[in-house]
């Protein structure tokens, strides 16, 4: 197995009086197997755990697309941000499982070696890419098939092709897709890296539906989106949601997601987001709110399984890396509880 635990409480600043997430979040123990995975999987949801947190401390996917490094560190960051977070009846805490996180070192170590520059290296990069995938399925499809919805953090946004991948093959259906994101990453198939995962995912038949909010014309080649609108996909350009009103904006999105009657993924670009340090920053985007409110109200949705944070990477923060971390962990935890709360919103 590509997975490791993860120890909350390793991450919290205690105090006293106060009891903090990470000192009540139940953590998946090391597991040897995928046997063994299951067993524990199937023994904590006995115990009421019903969404599993998971992290792909990666940046593989983001370098073989021509980007930055850095999103290797969004995962640390998320759980300082989360673990430190007060456990009050307002976070479901018993219903979080803390599985762990994806082996990513080796391949790390092997992709920091190879320059983009070079043709037959990108090539190596974005080999590289598609093992990533498939250790990232081996944790996620017997998540999925157990019944669990997944908070995957990352990490680029090329764990969106194993995500739908895996939820596509534990239901054996189509499966949906809401992306907050300037681009459509519906890039060629040239290779795994993270501007492609819904182009994949579509052509190997695993996307029925997909939906881009906030996509930015003028930062999307030609041929993306001409591949978009061949599969019968949309989008919603940031330019509409400049002089949109937002939540009337919401409540269509919530009403085509209900609409499309299928296992839906929430997918967030945090370089969607005004100023958030990431591969591409932005300092044109939307709202931290509205990113909140974008995934709460879709959280809310009977239909959603997943929700996936891409692309943060605190070390590019234009302060430097102490302030990207401290950023990183605000955001991602915000994000995150957008979705619980969202969650408990849902109707029977």
């Amino acid at each position: 197995m590509y997975l490791s635990s993860c120890d909350p409480s390793a991450w919290c600043t205690p105090r006293q009086g106060e009891v903090r997430l990470g000192q009540t979040l139940h953590a998946l123990p090391d597991v040897a197997d995928a046997h063994a995975y299951r067993e524990a999987l199937a023994s904590a949801y006995e115990q009421g755990a019903r969404i599993a947190i998971i992290g792909v401390p990666e940046s593989i996917g983001p370098r073989g697309n021509l980007g930055r490094g850095g999103a290797e560190s969004a995962w640390p960051a998320a759980l300082k941000g989360l673990c430190n977070l007060q456990a009050t009846p307002f976070i479901a805490c018993q219903e979080l499982l803390m599985v762990g996180q994806v082996v990513c070192d080796d391949l790390q170590e092997q992709a920091a070696a190879l320059r983009t520059n070079d043709p037959t290296q990108l090539n190596q990069l974005r080999d590289l890419c598609a093992q990533l995938d498939q250790r990232v399925m081996q944790a996620l499809l017997p998540l999925f098939e157990a019944d669990y919805e997944v908070i995957l953090i990352g990490g680029g946004h090329n764990n969106a092709y194993p995500l739908l991948r895996s939820l596509s093959e534990a239901t054996s259906k189509e499966v949906a897709a809401m992306n907050l994101d300037p681009h459509a990453d519906f890039r060629s198939r040239e290779g795994r890296h993270s501007g492609n995962g819904f182009s994949y995912a579509c052509t190997d038949g695993f996307l029925g539906n997909y939906h881009v909010v906030g996509l930015h014309e003028g930062k999307n080649n030609a041929e993306s989106l001409r591949q978009l609108a061949n599969a019968g996909f949309t989008y919603t350009s940031v330019h509409q949601l400049y002089q949109a009103n937002w939540t009337e904006e919401l409540a269509a999105l919530r009403a085509q997601a209900e609409a499309w009657c299928r296992p839906l993924g929430i997918e967030v670009d945090v370089d969607a987001l005004q100023g958030v340090p990431a591969s591409a920053i932005n300092f044109n985007g939307l709202t931290v709110a509205q990113g909140y409110s974008f995934v709460a109200e879709l959280a809310a949705v009977k239909q959603t399984r997943y929700l996936h944070l891409a692309e943060a990477a605190p070390s590019l923060h234009p302060a430097g890396r102490e302030a990207g971390d401290t950023a990183i962990a605000q955001l991602l935890s915000e994000l995150v509880l957008a979705y619980l709360h969202g969650h408990q919103r849902r109707t029977p």
